[in-house]
């Protein structure tokens, strides 16, 4: 089957190319191949259930299909070059700016009008953390909530659905040259191209670097993201919330001089589980709809660490402790933060006895007997810092879930159009080690489309 472009992947880079080829260039043929399920039939099979270990779907409903891994996400759009990716290192500061902003108003033109866009221009508030020697990164935050999102994806899709091919469970196998286009190669049929955009996004990390060393495409290693997810009481983080609804907090610590950062925050929002390869970890999702708040605002703290030499496998690092926590756990541990300083495990009764209540039925235990104590350390740091700009943060019933680790695919060598030493075929969203985040991945997509509709 021939196509003018093939796209690998359905996630936020995938679908924001299919959208801006259709766009721009109506007439070329395109398909999109997609390992996973269409967005109303991606559903985990253990959600809500009492199982906690995966049951290793052929394609896991949370972190493929259309969407892609973040298509049950809080919905946040984050419009910076300050986090969420280095893409601006590639196409420029202010052309990152403007293509993060164009999809904010495709997102609000399928579903997401109304929703609120919010800023970190408050220069109190900066103050404040400056004071505490804490550092406010800038960004314009548009929540759409899970909720809301889904709603822009079934739009996104009923619009693309007739003008571009889509092809669900139909995981790549390997990508060839082949003349001056490529072979794409699934279980049942060969598609060829003259160009192909991969956007595999986080859960394609691993076939991505076979498909690296088969075309000898240069790579290198990335960082890995390890902490835990905070939940406490909405009224302590309420006068940032409110004004900010995302803070991205960074703080650098007294004892090893390490970058502890706030991360994915949710407003009267829930905690979830999040699996990876088989590996459950933990995640925060919140809703548009008041009627689905919660009592409890979540977010995660995390610290990076990026391996070079001897050890280069960031994220094996990450999966060894998160391995450590379900093992000890049977999947996410669960502990208030007096009895972590205390040196003592959380248990059933003491949690039940907490003023916070979990919104995540996770197991008490000692995250000290998982975590590195480098980072527990950072970790413990850091909640005394936030306690200053929002007393309360280090209360004892504050409950820390872990691990929380976000796994970033290795960097790969990409030139200013994101087309690697091939011509003709470019790699962009979060597979590329380039982006981090729905926005950036999203703007990417757009970025390679523009390029080829040239």
């Amino acid at each position: 089957m021939k196509y003018d472009v093939v796209i690998i992947g359905a996630g936020p880079g995938g679908i924001f190319s299919a959208y801006e080829l259709m766009k721009l260039k109506p007439e070329l043929k395109v398909v999109v191949l997609e390992a996973g399920q269409p967005l109303e039939k991606r559903k985990c099979p253990i959600d809500g259930k009492k199982i906690k270990n995966c049951i290793h779907c052929k394609s896991c409903g949370i972190m493929n299909g259309f969407g892609g891994a973040g298509a049950f996400s809080d919905g946040k759009y984050n419009i910076t070059n300050q986090f969420g990716g280095t893409l601006h290192e590639y196409i420029g500061k202010r052309e990152a700016i403007d293509l993060m902003k164009y999809v904010d108003d495709i997102n609000m033109s399928h579903g997401g009008e109304g929703t609120k866009l919010y800023s970190t221009a408050n220069t109190e508030i900066k103050k404040t953390c400056l004071q505490n020697d804490l550092h406010l990164l800038d960004a314009s935050v548009r929540h759409l909530g899970t909720d809301i999102n889904y709603v822009v994806l079934e739009n996104l899709y009923n619009e693309l659905k007739d003008k571009v091919e889509f092809h669900f469970m139909t995981p790549v196998e390997t990508v060839a040259k082949s003349g001056d286009g490529y072979v794409v190669k699934t279980a049942d049929a060969e598609y060829t191209c003259d160009k192909c955009i991969i956007s595999a996004g986080r859960s394609g990390s691993k076939w991505m670097e076979g498909v690296c060393k088969d075309l000898e495409i240069p790579t290198k290693s990335n960082r890995v993201d390890i902490g835990v997810r905070v939940e406490l009481p909405a009224e302590v983080f309420a006068h940032l919330t409110d004004e900010l609804y995302e803070s991205k907090i960074v703080y650098r610590t007294q004892k090893f001089e390490d970058l502890v950062r706030t991360f994915c925050m949710n407003p009267r929002g829930v905690v979830v589980n999040e699996n990876t390869n088989g590996i459950v970890t933990v995640n925060g999702h919140s809703y548009e709809d008041p009627a689905l708040h919660t009592e409890n605002t979540n977010f995660a703290l995390l610290v990076s660490k990026h391996f070079s030499e001897p050890f280069k496998d960031s994220n094996g690092y990450g999966e060894s402790i998160a391995r450590l926590s379900n093992m000890l756990g049977g999947g996410v541990m669960v502990q208030r933060f007096g009895d972590l300083i205390r040196g003592r495990r959380s248990t059933v009764s003491r949690i039940a006895e907490s003023y916070v209540t979990p919104t995540l039925a996770a197991t008490p235990g000692d995250l000290s007997l998982v975590m590195p104590k480098r980072i527990l350390d950072g970790i413990i740091e850091m909640i005394y810092a936030l306690d200053k700009i929002a007393p309360g943060t280090a209360n004892d019933d504050t409950l820390l879930y872990g691990v929380e680790v976000k796994f970033y695919n290795m960097e790969v060598e990409i030139d200013n159009h994101l087309q690697t030493r091939h011509e003709g075929l470019f790699i962009i969203g979060d597979c590329s080690g380039v982006t981090h985040s729905l926005s950036h991945a999203s703007a990417s997509g757009v970025c390679v489309a523009r390029y080829l509709a040239e």
